[in-house]
Formats: structure tokens, sequence, C-alpha cells
């Protein structure tokens, strides 16, 4: 990913002893990352998508 993505923790981050997922959106995609490994994998995502995604993971 070339672009300068700038990354948000959840508010509800620090209710989960520090496991968490960092978000960042452009318009076109969003991307998800470990908040521990922040250079490690990333998940991408188009915005639709990644709706879907977190509807189901509720």
């Amino acid at each position: 990913m070339a672009v300068n993505l700038i990354w948000r923790k959840s508010t509800r981050s620090a209710e989960g002893g520090g496991n968490c997922v960092e978000l960042a959106r452009t318009p076109d995609l969003a991307a998800v990352r470990d908040s521990k490994n922040p250079t490690g994998p990333r998940l991408t995502f188009e915005p639709q998508a990644l709706t879907s995604f977190l509807s189901t993971l509720r």
C-alpha cells in the first residue's frame, strides 16, 4: 500500500486489555491491522465489503 494511511484505534480498545485493531480509510479502501504489530500484515477491503465484514463479526 503506497498511500500514507492515518490509523485510528477504537474508543473501546482500553476495554480489551490492549487486544485491538486499528482502522485506516481512504475513499477507495479500508485497511485493518493489529495495533500491537503495526508493521505486520493488513487486511484491505472496499468500503462496502468492510461494512459487511463488521456486520458478520457482530
